[in-house]
C-alpha cells in the first residue's frame, strides 16, 4: 500500500477533513464484491493509505528521516512519565529501508494484548490468501439425513441478527443458507429430514492456554469452535455466550428450515460427514482480507481465534492452538519477521503471549512495504487515531490532539497491560512504523494517555 514515490497532500481540520473522512469510509466500503471464491490472491497494485484527517494519496518524494537524537529524547521524556509506572518500552523504524530510529528496550519481550492481532492478520493474509472465503456447507449423507457444517466462520449471521443493520463487511447469513437447502430439498422430493451437524473442522480444547476462566462467561470471547453464528452469541446485540455454539447453531438451523417447509426430526446431534458427500447448498463468509480489516478495526477476539485456526488448516498443521501457534511462526519465520514474537492464541486474550516492540514495529513495516503487496489490508484495517475503531474516542487530550487523524494503529488492553503498534506520516513527510508496549501498569488512563502522546509524538518527528 506504501511506494518510494508518495502524493502526500496534507488537509486541515474542518470541511476539507470531514471530505477526507468521506473518502477514507467509500475506499473500505466500495470495489470489494466481485473478488474470487476461493483463490489464491493475485498479486495486488499497491494502492495509497487514506487516513482521516490528512489523506496520503499517493506520489510525491520520501521526506527525510527525522533527527534520531532529537526523536529518542522526546521518547524518552515520555516513556519515563512516573504517572504510568511498570514496563514501558518501544521501538520506532523507518518502514523504507528498516533503520531503527528509537530503541527504548525494544528487544524485551513483554505481554501484548490485542496487539497480537497485527500477528494474527500478518499471518492470515500471507498463508490463508487475501481473497479466500470460509464456506459454511449443507450436505447429504444418505437417504433423507443431511449435515450442517462449520467452516470456521465466525461472523455467519442467525436469525436473531438485524437484516437492515449495515455492517462490514457483509455477513453470510443462515437464512440464506437455510433456504438454499430448503429449496435443493424440495427439488428431490424430500420433505422430511434428520439433522447432524459437524464442527470437527476445529480440534482440540475450545479456550486457549493462558485464557482466564472468565474470558467466556464474561463475554470476552465465545469457545473456539468451526461452527457458530453471531460468533457464538446468545444474541447479536449480547456479549452472553453461548456453551455450546455448534448445537446453538443447528438448532436454529432446524427452526428455519421448519419455516421453509422442511420437517426436522427432533434427534439434532453431532456427527461428522463423510468427504465427498454431495453437497446442497452453502454460503460463504466476506473474503479473508476484509475479515483482517474488522478484526483490526473493532479488535475482534472471535475472529482473531477463528483467522489463527485458518493459518494452522492453510499450514497443514493440527487444528488447534497448539497447531495455530506454530503455523504462525511458521509463517512469520518466511517473512523473516519470526524473532521476538510467542503467541499462544490468536486475539491477545492469553496472557502467556510475549512479544517484543521491535517484532510488533517490524511486522507493520513489512505490510507498508512494497515488496509485501498481500499484506496492504493490515495497514487499512488500523483504527485512525480519533475517528475509527478502538482508538474513535481517544487523541482528545492536549498531548495527543496533534495526532488525531494521523496516527493509525491497533490497540491493546488487558488489566496491567496497555499496547499500541501502527504507523504515522512525519511532517515531512517520512512514514514510520512505531510499537509501545507498558505492563505492569498501575494507573490505565494515564499510561493510554501517554501511548497516545508517544504515536503523536512521532507523527511530530523532523
Amino acid at each position: 500500500m506504501v511506494r518510494r514515490e508518495r502524493w502526500v497532500v496534507l488537509l486541515t481540520l474542518g470541511l476539507l477533513q470531514a471530505f477526507a473522512i468521506a473518502v477514507g469510509v467509500y475506499l473500505i466500503a466500495h470495489g470489494t464484491e466481485q473478488l474470487p471464491v476461493p483463490t489464491a490472491a493475485p498479486e495486488p497494485t499497491p494502492t495509497p493509505i487514506v487516513t482521516a484527517g490528512p489523506v496520503l494519496v499517493g506520489a510525491a518524494d520520501e521526506g527525510p528521516l527525522p533527527a534520531k537524537g532529537t526523536l529518542s529524547a522526546l521518547l524518552g521524556d515520555a516513556l519515563g512519565d512516573p504517572a504510568v509506572g511498570g514496563k514501558m518500552a518501544g521501538a520506532v523504524l523507518d518502514t523504507e529501508t528498516g533503520e531503527t530510529l528509537f530503541d527504548s528496550s525494544a528487544s524485551t519481550a513483554l505481554t501484548p494484548a490485542s496487539t497480537t492481532k497485527v500477528v494474527t492478520g500478518v499471518a492470515a493474509l500471507a498463508s490463508v490468501g487475501a481473497d479466500t472465503r470460509l464456506a459454511t456447507r449443507v450436505v447429504r449423507t444418505g437417504g433423507t439425513s443431511i449435515a450442517l457444517i462449520g467452516g470456521g466462520d465466525p461472523t455467519l449471521a442467525g436469525p436473531k441478527a438485524d437484516p437492515k443493520k449495515r455492517i462490514y463487511p457483509r455477513p453470510a447469513t443462515l437464512a440464506t443458507l437455510a433456504a438454499r437447502t430448503a429449496k435443493a430439498l424440495r427439488a428431490s422430493g424430500t420433505k422430511s429430514v434428520s439433522l447432524r451437524y459437524d464442527a470437527s473442522l476445529f480440534d482440540g480444547p475450545k479456550t486457549a492456554p493462558g485464557w482466564k476462566p472468565t474470558y467466556v462467561p464474561e463475554g470476552s470471547a465465545a469457545p473456539v469452535t468451526a461452527l457458530a453464528i453471531d460468533e457464538g452469541r446468545v444474541s447479536p446485540e449480547m456479549d452472553a455466550r453461548s456453551a455450546d455454539p455448534p448445537l446453538a447453531t443447528a438448532t436454529a438451523f432446524a427452526a428455519l428450515l421448519e419455516k421453509a417447509g422442511i420437517k426436522v426430526n427432533d434427534n439434532i446431534r453431532p456427527g461428522t460427514a463423510k468427504p465427498g458427500s454431495p453437497e446442497l447448498a452453502r454460503v460463504e463468509s466476506a473474503p479473508v482480507y476484509q475479515l483482517v480489516e474488522r478484526m483490526l478495526t473493532l479488535s475482534d477476539n472471535d475472529l482473531a481465534e477463528a483467522l489463527a485456526r485458518q493459518v494452522a488448516i492453510s499450514e497443514r498443521l493440527p487444528h488447534t492452538f497448539a497447531g495455530q501457534a506454530q503455523a504462525v511462526h511458521q509463517v512469520l519465520a518466511r517473512l523473516g519477521a519470526d524473532q521476538g514474537v510467542e503467541v499462544h492464541d490468536g486475539s491477545g486474550l492469553s496472557t502467556s503471549n510475549r512479544i517484543t516492540p521491535a517484532a510488533l514495529a517490524k511486522l507493520i513495516a513489512l505490510a507498508a512495504s512494497p515488496k509485501h503487496p498481500e499484506l496492504r489490508t493490515l495497514l487499512s484495517g488500523l483504527p485512525v487515531a480519533g475517528y475509527t475503531g478502538t482508538l474513535h474516542d481517544r487523541y482528545d487530550q492536549s498531548d495527543s490532539r496533534a495526532g488525531a487523524g494521523l496516527v493509525r494503529a491497533k490497540t491493546g488492553t488487558l488489566n496491567g497491560v496497555n499496547t499500541l503498534t501502527g504507523l504515522v506520516y512525519t511532517g515531512d513527510g517520512r512514514l514510520l512504523s512505531f510499537a509501545f508496549m507498558a505492563n505492569d501498569v498501575a494507573n490505565p488512563a494515564r499510561t493510554i494517555e501517554a501511548l497516545d502522546k508517544l504515536a503523536t509524538i512521532v507523527s511530530r518527528a523532523a
